[in-house]
């Protein structure tokens, strides 16, 4: 399975999330690869808004983990990119995440692809210029495609 998506405003981008948040179920994982400054954290919380999520969405940089409990499922949002090792994600205790009750969506999660289960989605986020400056590209596939 691969969908492509364009997007010409951060409104788009968010209402593209809200759309997949709205499909989202219990114990799917969502790997959000891109730049910085490509719109993860717009599409997350779109994500969010999907999930029906009231609390305000912020990207846990230094959190690694935001929790979300107020939405129709448990949401985990990672932002790993200042992670250095395996093992930290080991001391956050991803798997009880992961494997758990809720839906988790993960940042830079290219950064420990050996963690991510298989049937994990993927979406990249790429800007093209050429197309604007609030263009976007998103891709969504699953791991065997990628």
């Amino acid at each position: 399975m691969k969908k492509i998506w364009e997007t010409n405003s951060p409104a788009e981008t968010a209402a593209l999330g809200e759309q997949l948040g709205k499909r989202a179920k219990k114990g799917q994982i969502y790997c959000l690869t891109g730049d910085l400054g490509t719109g993860k954290t717009v599409l997350t919380k779109g994500f969010a808004k999907g999930l029906d999520v009231q609390e305000h969405v912020t990207s846990p940089t230094f959190t690694i983990v935001q929790e979300y409990h107020d939405g129709r499922l448990p949401f985990y949002h990672f932002d790993v990119y200042r992670l250095s090792s395996e093992e930290e994600m080991d001391d956050i205790g991803y798997e009880e995440y992961f494997f758990g009750s809720g839906v988790c969506l993960v940042e830079w999660a290219e950064l420990f692809p050996h963690l991510i289960p298989r049937d994990a989605y993927w979406l990249t986020l790429e800007k093209d210029y050429t197309k604007g400056e609030d263009y976007r590209r998103v891709t969504l596939c699953q791991e065997e495609e990628i």
